[in-house]
């Protein structure tokens, strides 16, 4: 959700006075953004998925003394891919990005548009804490 008028202005006060006191560690600070999730870990989770599927089809024969080990290792495999893929998607799709396209695909969300639903929703909340008072 995006900020609003006011508090992006606090947001930006709040920056200045950062620099202005410690510049070095705001400098660290702005330099240390996480990188987005590369193209490689999503594949790299597709392919560990598809490792351990294989692996839990195979170890069904393989079955040294009634105890299913490649079986389990390959559910584990699998379940490890799921899970690297799927926060590479999550990660790597946020909306909220500036500059970034909009889900649709249609280019970066309009600006009025993101304003005009949070001043709604701002609007709302305001009417309801009211009422309860």
């Amino acid at each position: 959700m995006p900020l609003s008028e006011h508090e992006q202005r606090l947001l930006d006060q709040i920056e200045r006075a950062l620099y202005a006191e410690d510049p070095k560690f705001a400098s660290t600070v702005r330099g240390a953004r996480l990188r987005k999730p590369s193209r490689r870990r999503r594949l790299l989770g597709i392919a560990l998925f598809i490792v351990g599927v294989a692996l839990l089809v195979l170890g069904v024969p393989f079955n040294p003394a009634g105890f299913p080990a490649v079986s389990l290792l390959g559910f584990l495999v699998m379940f490890a891919g799921v899970l690297l893929t799927l926060t590479a998607m999550r990660r790597g799709s946020d909306p909220a990005e500036p500059g970034q396209e909009s889900p649709g695909g249609g280019g970066p969300a309009p600006a009025r548009d993101r304003s005009s639903f949070s001043q709604r929703m701002e609007e709302r909340f305001k009417r309801r804490f009211d009422e309860e008072r």
